[in-house]
């Protein structure tokens, strides 16, 4: 053997690739070197003797490299591609050369995205013609010539890089080149890849590439697609040579047939309609099968005589077109009916097809002289057959019953191969349809926390020439495009590499796969050739070898393993190189070459080997590798516990709870198995890259170790506290038998003779023990690091971890155990009730040592703790008190002279007594710790349950619990916070019957804030209150949504509608057909209040009594109507007065609703009357007796007389909503208005507050950022004691409108109903101009009620602005007349030019803005504006709202015309009235003022009285004259 030799350059080598007589190397700073002989460097020098520098990437960083046969490529850190070497057949992608001395750039351009785009490539692989490239976005692209390409072109050779685009939409983790093949390591499609575009047809000959086939009870579906167009047709032939996939249907038509059948052969198969075989088919088939190797000699010789005759019988014609390829899909259709693995019958069959494929050349020409030896050979068939079925039964899958699932629910894609049988015949075979338990981690899908984990669930593709078998499809068959190897999908493939002619599959379970050519024994088995993998076999040492590193030459492999030492282990197999240079064709399996130190990898190509060997410094690298060995080695060994032994047992006949506890238990089990297969593969990986520590993903994600271990231990105790392993004890003795060495042997068990429960157990629990390896390997691997670095504290931090998990786990086993026991001595009937998969014992006092107080002589009291109740258990009874309910107090002994623990739960409360102060002690400690971890939700379980002190549990804690006693709350459940045995806090109440209430708590009653539902089984609605509660009763504000589509918003009391509230009703298609807002007295409209019916268009107005209108009160009606007087029994009866539309009014007796009946007297709109008695309703004809009176025209005195003044027969301003203002002042802590301390209003002011920030808190959506911050500046309180000034007015000025700002502050809230009744009394049909007086009167009343010095001054800036609309709204209206009057006047003047008007007003020229020679031709054409400023000033007389606004507005216009008469005259200037009230005039006529009237008669109404006598009054009353004059005296229709 040639020895290694170490190589020695500037830095250490990361990368190493060998072509044919060459190599790379990659070093770290990014630097290439080359050695080898470099023919296509135009140097003398052929062969280097040392590598040297590649200079042409001086200044690029890379960080990948790849070596074909005769070319070389590299890819740098920003992802771009550097290619040199040979380049004949195009593998370089640079057009033109022949050869390419240098590394030179090749761009990978995605043509299909807009604009083109350079794509990153992460790492390349090179063949001998071709060249592979796999990009950031994990697509393969390919350049150079063949077949091995997968590209859809004609002509070759490929210059320019092309995406394959048959492997676009899956994500591809590894590419690997042959000499003249592809193989490419593909994730599994999983929910990760929805976002890729599907692929669902071939893109070479565009047929479907999954089928669909309708059977009478079942569909088939296949995924077996081949693409015809990826045969390549052989020099020799000229034929075509076509999978056997072509025939799936099973049988041969006649004209297929016709050839075999001149060929004498006389195996004829009839035509099926039915895919499937019948009966007699698998009966002679099972018949058949121990006869099935001299089967395969006769297939070998006909196969051989049928590919001799086709050319000459039908030229052009398929090879492949024999009885041969339906009887092999027929074998393969009966092995699937049986429950065989299709694949290893097919190995089995497949010797034929290399028989006749490989010895072409030979075999052809010597004749029938050739196939002696090839179809007598036997023992070779016998040793494939052995060898593939010791394959299948070897292999350790993901998926325990995969195999037998696999072959019944989907169809493998090997060609030829048909496995979809009919349930039917699958019923009537000896062996019943398997049942297919997965146990792939959670059915199948992986957890979204192990996403940053290597996946496990790949796929292997191949495609290129396949003469050798390299493709590992089982023949020699080449493909165009990438092909699927479906005997590889559930060996969770890791790696792939390819030598010239044969492939190599390392798997996670460090097993090796091979296929192809074999002539060396490079495969390492003794296989000459394998079409399909075959497990490869390391014969020496025994067999613990764990291979985690694969390499493949010309014509050897290089294996790198760990056996039961973790230094790394080199394993050659393949052609063997003498001294003399002479090649031996000996087949050499993986001969033991020797260690190297601690090697990280191992490379191979052409006939050389190199592995790179890492500096153990400071057995950091030692420690690494230790690390990833016991990983492997744990992986491995759980695997074959998941084969060996709970496959088998998923078949036992347990009870449906075992069953289903087993299967959960086996689904934590493969959750953890395929956890630590993923882990073991990354920490392969960081060995083989980076070594480096903070690449560990034990240490960052470590959360999802210690809860797969921590969810798995407790699947275990669950199984083990049902006596789940007892029951698998009959089930594992048929299995294992009496002397189970096998269980023995991996369990580790070191018992003599234990029972097969107790095996059973301590199998289960040995991956628990792994986690002390990860603190000891942790540990380990921190001594190399400093103690003050953070890797050293990382390690160290993960280490306590793992550790105090372990311990943690321990004492769950050790409950597990004692709980089981316990169960075995209590009585059976309350087992069956309280034994549950996650409860445990805690402690029990059968010994007496607890007792209950003031208990019978002989009674019997069993209490026992358990970790999640209290069960006090007496004869055949028991009753279970769930511990997050629980609350246990120690009774001071010098009360009671006795050891006592009151116990309280929600409807019990007892007394427990101990016999020792120590027991005593003992028990109250328990139930405290117990209570603590039920709260916890067992978080705290690394606690040690037995020694040190634990705080007692909280006394206000979050539970649930269903209230069993009667009473209100019977079979209701409540969840929320409890407080020492009662509901306390917030929470959710739930009875059977459907309510729910949802909210604060407080002593057990429903108190606060909270949302209540009840179902109304009438109307099959819900009745919801939202609002407040007091003593589980709704008190103080609230909505309730009736079911019959009433809402009440409002005040409550003891459950009842009480105090002010609205209530809107609705029905049918309205909305709101009718709207109360009043007051209510026990659940009943009782006092003031507004009633608006929408449906007969009339608003009431007045007292109420019991739902019905009592008292004086005012109605109008859409109609203009408007009534006040008396009400009884709900209708108008009384004196009253009614007015309508057009002035006309009856005042006088009445007796139903617009029903005159009595004495009256009704005045007509021109001040005619009648006086007498009336009978009749209103507007349908009057019945009157009595006299008509007109007066005399100037009888002016009559006229006096005759006036009638609203607002007598209504209620006074004062009475109108006492409610609102007496809940204002109930929550200010006021009897009334004035009646109160100042610090207890403000206390509670601050209370409120508190509760809304509170409120607003719990639920931050229901209010803004403004109001939030409205909150916080009203929590300080203003200066009002002393006198006020204008800053402390103004302090409190702001502190109002704040206040008002928000409904959470008492004074807002108030505001807030006072703005809501307002709108709702004059909006609408409210809006009569009769109710003006009693609108105005209501403001007064709002402010007067406000007792406080200048309360008008502060409140009604606030109040006003709110309640203007409505109320300038019934001014318009009442001054309609005048003001349509006064501006039409304004309309007909404003047409002058302003020169013009200022002559017609009398204003003296000399206030006149511009100067000239008075000329009626200039006054006529001169319109300069005059006292703009002045107009623009009185025109914001609208745009305010308060009397002092608008006063103020006046007030800045005179100053206005001041100003500019003084700079017209240019000097001071003092005001007479004369002089002044023309050019006042002038500038109201030019403001245009619509509705002047009403604002006149708003300043008027509610103007401060102090300022009537004072410069505003004066200038208000300029302003009044001005209208006056405008309206009268400049009208000519009123002159």
């Amino acid at each position: 053997h040639v020895t290694p030799e170490r190589l020695l350059l500037p830095g250490p080598v990361l990368q190493v690739a060998l072509g044919t007589r060459h190599g790379v190397l990659l070093v770290e700073g990014g630097q290439v070197y080359s050695f080898g002989q470099l023919t296509w460097r135009q140097s003398q020098v052929l062969e280097l003797a040392k590598p040297i520098l590649e200079s042409a990437l001086g200044g690029q960083r890379v960080v990948a490299v790849a070596a074909g046969s005769f070319h070389s490529g590299a890819v740098t850190e920003d992802g771009g591609v550097h290619m040199w070497g040979d380049n004949a057949s195009g593998q370089c992608g640079l057009s033109g050369l022949s050869t390419v001395p240098n590394p030179t750039p090749v761009a990978l351009v995605d043509a299909d995205s807009t604009p083109p785009q350079t794509v990153p490539v992460l790492e390349l692989a090179c063949g001998e013609q071709h060249t592979l490239a796999l990009s950031a976005q994990r697509e393969v692209w390919a350049w150079g010539s063949g077949s091995q390409l997968g590209l859809n072109v004609a002509v070759f050779p490929v210059w320019k890089p092309q995406k394959v685009e048959h492997l676009a939409g899956r994500y591809v983790l590894q590419v690997a080149c042959g000499a003249s093949h592809s193989l490419a390591l593909v994730r599994c499609l999983g929910p990760q890849d929805i976002h890729r575009p599907p692929v669902d047809k071939c893109r070479q000959c565009n047929q479907l590439l999954y089928t669909m086939t309708d059977k009478e009870d079942h569909v088939i579906i296949s995924d077996g697609h081949y693409c015809p167009l990826g045969v390549e047709l052989t020099e020799n032939e000229g034929v075509l040579e076509a999978p056997d996939s072509a025939f799936a249907n099973g049988a041969l038509t006649a004209s297929d047939s016709a050839p075999s059948a001149q060929s004498g052969v006389g195996v004829v198969l009839g035509v099926k309609s039915s895919a499937y075989p019948d009966e007699q088919t698998v009966q002679d088939y099972l018949r058949k099968l121990l006869e099935i190797h001299r089967l395969h000699t006769c297939l070998c010789f006909r196969q051989r005589l049928t590919f001799k005759a086709l050319p000459d019988a039908s030229e052009g014609g398929l090879a492949s077109s024999s009885p041969s390829s339906t009887l092999n899909s027929l074998v393969a259709s009966c092995a699937s009916a049986v429950g065989e693995r299709v694949a290893s019958t097919y190995e089995a069959l497949s010797l034929k097809k290399m028989m006749t494929y490989l010895p072409s050349g030979v075999g052809r020409s010597r004749g029938p002289a050739g196939l002696k030896g090839v179809v007598g050979d036997n023992t070779t068939e016998r040793v494939r057959l052995e060898d593939s079925m010791h394959a299948k039964k070897s292999s350790s899958t993901g998926d325990i019953r995969e195999e037998e699932a696999e072959g019944l629910r989907r169809r493998l894609s090997l060609p030829g191969l048909l496995s979809q049988v009919s349930p039917r015949l699958l019923r009537k075979a000896c062996r019943p349809r398997m049942r297919a338990v997965v146990l792939t981690p959670l059915g199948g899908s992986i957890p979204k926390a192990q996403e940053v984990f290597p996946t496990l669930q790949t796929e292997v593709w191949s495609w290129g020439h396949g003469e050798h078998g390299q493709l590992g499809h089982g023949d020699s068959l080449a493909r165009l495009q990438p092909l699927c190897i479906k005997s590889l999908n559930s060996k969770e493939v890791v790696r792939v590499v390819a030598g010239a002619y044969h492939s190599l599959a390392l798997t996670a379970q460090s097993q090796v796969f091979s296929w192809g050519s074999n002539i060396f024994g490079q495969l390492g088995h003794m296989e000459s050739p394998s079409t399909v993998p075959r497990l490869a076999k390391v014969r020496e040492p025994p067999p613990g070898i764990r291979v985690w590193d694969i390499s493949a030459g010309e014509r050897h492999t290089l294996l790198l393993a760990d056996g039961d030492c973790f230094r790394p282990i080199i394993y050659y197999s393949g052609q063997q190189v003498k001294e003399e240079a002479k090649e031996s064709h000996v087949k050499n399996i993986f001969i033991f070459v020797f260690q190297l130190g601690y090697v990280s990898n191992v490379f191979a190509g052409g006939q050389c080997c190199v592995a790179l060997s890492d500096m153990n410094v400071m057995g950091f690298i030692a420690s690494l590798h230790e690390l990833a060995s016991a990983e492997r080695k744990f992986y491995c060994k759980l695997c074959n516990i998941k084969t060996q032994i709970i496959r088998p047992l998923l078949d036992s006949a347990l009870g449906q709870a075992a069953t289903g506890l087993l299967h959960t238990l086996v689904g934590r089990f493969s959750l953890l198995c395929h956890l630590t297969g993923q882990h073991a593969a990354s920490l392969t990986a960081n060995l083989r890259r980076v070594r480096d520590v903070n690449s560990l993903l034990v240490l960052d994600h470590a959360s999802i170790f210690l809860d797969s271990y921590n969810e798995y231990c407790s699947a275990v105790g669950n199984f083990q506290v049902m006596g789940g392993f007892h029951t698998l004890t009959k089930p594992s003795l048929d299995f294992f038998g009496k002397s189970p060495e096998l269980l023995k042997r991996l369990s580790e068990c070191s018992e003599e003779n234990p029972t097969m429960a107790d095996l059973l157990v301590v199998l289960f629990y040995l991956p628990t023990r792994h986690l002390h390896e990860y603190g000891r390997l942790l540990l380990k691997l921190a001594t190399c690091f400093e103690v003050c670095s953070n890797d050293y504290q990382k390690l160290q931090d993960s280490c306590s971890k793992f550790e105090a998990l372990a311990l943690n786990l321990k004492r769950k086993m050790k409950d597990a155990d004692y709980t089981f026991h316990f169960w075995k001595s209590f009585p059976g009937k309350m087992t069956d009730s309280l034994r549950k998969p996650h409860r445990r014992l805690i402690c029990e006092s059968s010994n007496k040592a607890l007792t209950l107080q003031n208990a019978g002589r002989f009674s019997v009291n069993w209490f026992i703790v358990f970790n999640d109740s209290l069960v006090h258990a007496q004869f055949s009874t028991h009753h279970v008190f769930p511990l997050a309910t629980l609350w246990v107090e120690p009774i001071p002994e010098e009360i009671t002279c006795l050891h006592g623990l009151k116990v309280i739960a929600p409807e019990e409360t007892f007394t427990l007594l101990a016999s020792s102060p120590m027991e005593k002690t003992k028990w109250l400690r328990s139930i405290n710790q117990s209570v603590d971890q039920a709260l916890s939700g067992g978080a705290q379980d690394n606690v040690s349950g037995g020694s040190g002190h634990k705080p007692e549990p909280p006394i206000s804690r979050t539970a649930s619990h269903t209230f069993y006693k009667d009473g209100r709350l019977k079979e209701a459940t409540y969840e929320g916070r409890w407080l020492a045995g009662k509901p306390d806090g917030s929470g959710v109440l739930k009875w059977p019957d459907g309510r729910i209430y949802t909210g604060a708590f407080k002593n057990g009653l429903e108190d606060g804030f909270g949302e209540f539902v009840a179902p109304n089984k009438t109307l099959h609605k819900n009745d919801q209150y939202l609002g407040h509660w007091k003593d589980g009763k709704m008190h103080g504000l609230g909505t309730y949504r009736y079911a019959s589509g009433e809402v009440y918003d409002g005040s409550f009391q003891d459950g009842m509608r009480h105090g002010h509230g609205m209530l809107r009703s609705g029905k049918l298609n309205t909305s709101s057909p009718s709207v109360f807002i009043g007051q209510w007295l026990q659940d009943k409209k009782t006092g003031y209040g507004v009633f608006d019916d929408i449906t007969k268009g009339e608003k009431y107005m007045g007292m109420w009594q019991d739902h019905l209108r009592l008292g004086t009160g005012v109605v109008v009606t859409q109609f203009g109507l408007y009534y006040e007087g008396a009400f009884k029994d709900n209708k108008m009866m009384g004196t009253g007065i009614l007015l309508s539309e057009d002035d006309t009014m009856y005042e006088g007796e009445f007796s139903d609703d617009w029903t005159l009946n009595g004495k009256g007297t009704l005045t007509m709109a021109n001040s005619d009357y009648l006086e007498g008695s009336f009978n009749g309703e209103w507007g349908s004809g009057l019945k009157v007796t009595g006299s008509y009176f007109k007066p005399h025209l100037f009888d002016t005195d009559k006229d006096k007389t005759r006036a009638v003044k609203l607002g007598c027969l209504c209620v006074c301003a004062e009475d109108k909503w006492r409610a609102v203002f007496e809940e204002c002042w109930s929550r200010l802590g006021c009897e009334a208005a004035g009646r109160g301390e100042n610090w207890k209003a403000w206390e509670n002011i601050a209370v409120a507050l508190t509760t809304s920030r509170q409120h607003i808190a719990d639920s931050p959506e229901t209010l803004s950022l403004s109001h939030s911050r409205t909150l916080e500046s009203l929590e300080g309180i203003p200066k009002h004691v002393g006198p006020i000034t204008m800053e402390r007015h103004h302090t409190i000025h702001l502190y109002l409108l704040m206040a008002c700002d928000t409904p959470l502050h008492p004074l807002g809230r108030l505001v807030e109903t006072l703005v809501a009744v307002y709108r709702m009394t004059y909006v609408g049909v409210g809006a009569n101009r009769r109710l003006l007086p009693q609108a105005v009167n209501e403001i007064k009343s709002y402010l007067n009620r406000q007792e406080g010095a200048n309360s008008s001054a502060l409140l009604l800036p606030v109040l006003l602005p709110r309640l203007y609309p409505p109320l300038f709204t019934l001014y318009a209206l009442e001054k309609e007349k005048e003001d349509d009057v006064y501006w039409e006047c304004v309309l007909r003047l404003n047409k002058q030019p302003d020169l013009a008007l200022l002559a017609f007003l009398g204003v003296q020229q000399k206030f006149w803005p511009v100067s000239f020679p008075v000329s009626m031709a200039v006054l006529s054409s001169t319109k300069d504006p005059c006292f703009a400023s002045a107009v623009e000033t009185l025109q914001q007389i609208s745009t305010t709202f308060t009397p002092s606004d608008k006063l103020q507005v006046i007030q800045l216009t005179f100053e206005e015309i001041t100003k500019e008469v003084q700079s017209l005259l240019k000097q001071d200037f003092l005001w007479s009235m004369d002089d002044l009230f023309p050019v006042f005039l002038y500038v109201v006529l030019r403001a245009r003022i619509r509705n002047l009237g009403s604002e006149v008669s708003l300043i008027e109404d509610l103007m401060d009285p102090c300022v009537q006598h004072g410069e505003h009054g004066i200038m208000f009353t300029t302003l009044k004259v001005s209208r006056t004059h405008l309206r009268i005296k400049l009208n000519p229709v009123s002159g």
